[in-house]
């Protein structure tokens, strides 16, 4: 091969290179421009009057992105995937009934971020503010909406390992007292008091103003306890149960269960207790459910699971019968009117 040749050959060889090059580069943005438009059109939302005791909707906060991601927004509350108004209230957990909400809500400055639980009236009208020890992780209000609570975690990001503490307060919204800390509550198991330091207490869901069950944790099992406010007590009723979720006729219990064999950061499967019988239902969602489930009615829970947007919500029977629905895409904290 002449000299000739090889140049061609070489020239050749440049402008193929270069082609596929630009070829991949433009295959990139395309994909990544496609993501950025499916992103982008995500679930539609304006901005509008919203009502928390507007017995014809049902809320959550809204995962879309935009000027409204992470507002408390309005849907038809027979079809989640509706029409979405958004509030122009944010927060990062959000649970509300009768007309009462809590938000907690992060509060940006110019070294770090803080937290704080705002209880909202009906119209989300900020009534009193209270600063969070640790990151916000479960909200709760009580079904004649006169007590709410919260749990943050004070060190800690996940429930999956050991290395957490939790901080759970419940708050009277009549006379404004506070309970600070549930882990002060008298804490029974067995019928026997336990005074170790070890006790860790979240995710209330209440029974009426006074009565709510919880997960307490302590010697390294959960329990499934019952809390009275007045007694300021605490008494286990079963293990290996979190993030409680109390059905609206008060007799059964859904929540997350650590099943064996499961990955060590992905534990959990849903279950539902009889609290008469205290027999065990595991539901039809087999993957991993890290979240406080709702009862959106006495049949079907809704709980949220990863999705493009941060979060979607998705529905299964709570008796142990078919099969997971994906009811709302971006979308996190859903609350039901009563």
């Amino acid at each position: 091969m002449n000299r000739t040749s090889r140049l061609v050959v070489l020239l050749v060889t440049v402008v193929v290179l270069g082609a596929v090059a630009v070829g991949a580069t433009l295959h990139a943005a395309g994909r990544a421009a496609r993501k950025d438009r499916a992103q982008a059109g995500g679930p539609a939302v304006t901005s509008g009057a919203v009502r928390l005791d507007d017995p014809h909707r049902a809320f959550f906060r809204n995962m879309a992105w935009g000027p409204h991601r992470d507002e408390i927004t309005a849907v038809p509350a027979g079809r989640l995937s509706g029409p979405r108004t958004a509030s122009g209230v944010r927060c990062l957990r959000f649970h509300a009934a009768a007309g009462t909400g809590i938000c907690l809500e992060a509060v940006h400055g110019e070294l770090r971020d803080s937290y704080r639980a705002v209880v909202l009236d009906r119209r989300l009208h900020a009534l009193r503010r209270y600063d969070l020890a640790g990151t916000p992780t479960r909200a709760r209000v009580s079904p004649g909406g006169r007590t709410v609570a919260w749990t943050v975690f004070v060190s800690g990001d996940s429930y999956a390992g050991t290395a957490f503490s939790t901080r759970t307060s419940v708050l009277d919204t009549r006379s404004w007292h506070l309970d600070a800390n549930l882990e002060t509550y008298a804490l029974t198991v067995g019928g026997h008091r336990v005074h170790t330091a070890d006790i860790n207490v979240w995710g209330v869901t209440f029974a009426d103003d006074t009565h709510f069950y919880a997960t307490a944790a302590t010697g390294g099992r959960t329990y499934l306890v019952r809390g009275d406010r007045t007694a300021r007590t605490l008494r286990a009723l079963h293990s290996n149960v979190e993030c409680p979720s109390l059905s609206p006729d008060g007799t059964r219990i859904a929540y997350k269960k650590r099943v064996r064999g499961a990955d060590p950061d992905a534990p959990w499967r849903l279950y539902v207790l009889d609290l008469r019988s205290l027999r065990e239902t595991a539901t039809g969602e087999h993957r991993n459910v890290d979240d406080q489930a709702v009862w959106r009615d006495g049949h079907t829970l809704v709980y949220s699971l990863p999705g493009d947007f941060g979060s979607d919500l998705w529905t299964v029977p709570a008796d142990g019968t078919g099969t997971p629905h994906l009811v709302v895409s971006a979308a996190l904290a859903p609350a039901f009117a009563r």
